[in-house]
């Protein structure tokens, strides 16, 4: 073969090797190294024909910016807790932006379903909250404190049994996109139903001023962080309907594996989501300006780094 058309060729994928290892564009460690198994390739092939050639020079020190971007990732595991926070969630959360909308979406609307549901139909709270909560909370009310249930355990194990419910809650809504996305997005529609009719609720009983700052001083993480691992169940899930290129099986394990990055990522907000409903939210009788600072910080923490921060270090090149 001639050596212009060798590089004609092979001329498109150079030119992606180069926009790789300039950053230009994100690949996978596995990526990179097929990448120079190709480049190595191309190379043994120019130096064997045209070995004193500008291609054949061009080439080795592609291969060359390629090994370092191998050897640096391999460092790079030293610090894979690190990473794994700073980069690979963040990244994980932005290739699943879409899903995640889908996600807010589905929760509104059912929460939306909720509140009008309760409102029209007497009946509708007692069969999605329970009569038991629904008499226990009556019972609160007359007392005077309406969120008196958050105050009802010892503050230690309390923590412990909401932090693990909560991270149960969030692996039950990603794993149950495995089937196609549906059992994720029932799940999320069901949450929301709850909450959309718990506010109805206390808005009948003339306590939603009361009871929804004091809620939401865990729920703005609690609630945020559901809906977010339904955009992890939807990423695996749709990984599955919609498989692209890949093989099924092969386009499942990545849309699983990116999902499973995502559900991990919450399990420190989980955990303060969990204190705070155990610490904190029974002091319902606070002042305003501590509920509002409480609830303001949370959504700023969820907002920068889930939507904010993987968005900057994307427009950066960094994932």
């Amino acid at each position: 073969m001639k050596e212009a058309a060798f590089v004609k060729q092979n001329k498109a994928r150079w030119e992606e090797f180069e926009r790789v290892v300039k950053g230009q564009e994100t690949a996978d460690p596995d990526r990179i190294a097929a990448l120079f198994i190709q480049i190595t390739d191309d190379l043994s092939f120019s130096r064997t024909q045209y070995n004193d050639s500008r291609t054949t020079q061009y080439l080795n020190a592609l291969a060359s910016k390629l090994h370092l971007r191998i050897y640096k990732n391999k460092r790079e595991d030293k610090n894979r807790f690190l990473t794994f926070w700073k980069e690979e969630v963040p990244a994980a959360v932005y290739e699943a932006r879409k899903s995640l909308l889908y996600s807010f979406i589905i929760f509104i609307v059912a929460g939306v379903i909720g509140a009008v549901s309760a409102y029209y139909d007497d009946t509708f709270v007692r069969l999605i909250l329970g009569d038991g909560y629904v008499n226990m909370t009556l019972e609160n009310i007359k007392d005077g404190k309406p969120t008196d249930v958050y105050a009802s355990m010892d503050q230690t194990t309390m923590f412990f049994y909401i932090t693990w419910n909560n991270v149960m809650v969030s692996f039950r809504v990603f794993v149950l996109g495995v089937i196609a996305s549906l059992g994720t997005g029932f799940y999320l529609f069901y949450n929301g139903l709850m909450v959309g009719t718990f506010m109805t609720f206390f808005y009948q009983e003339s306590q939603l001023s009361h009871a929804l700052p004091v809620i939401m001083l865990h729920g703005t993480i609690e609630l945020t962080s559901i809906v977010i691992a339904g955009a992890a169940g939807f990423t695996m899930g749709n990984s599955l309907i919609f498989p692209g290129t890949y093989s099924r099986l092969d386009s499942f394990k990545k849309g699983a594996a990116k999902g499973m990055k995502i559900v991990v990522g919450l399990v420190p907000f989980f955990f303060i989501a969990g204190f705070i409903e155990s610490f904190v939210t029974r002091y319902a009788f606070m002042h305003w300006s501590l509920k509002a600072l409480i609830i303001l910080a949370s959504a700023a923490l969820m907002i920068y780094y889930f939507v904010i921060y993987p968005t900057l270090l994307k427009r950066n090149g960094k994932i």
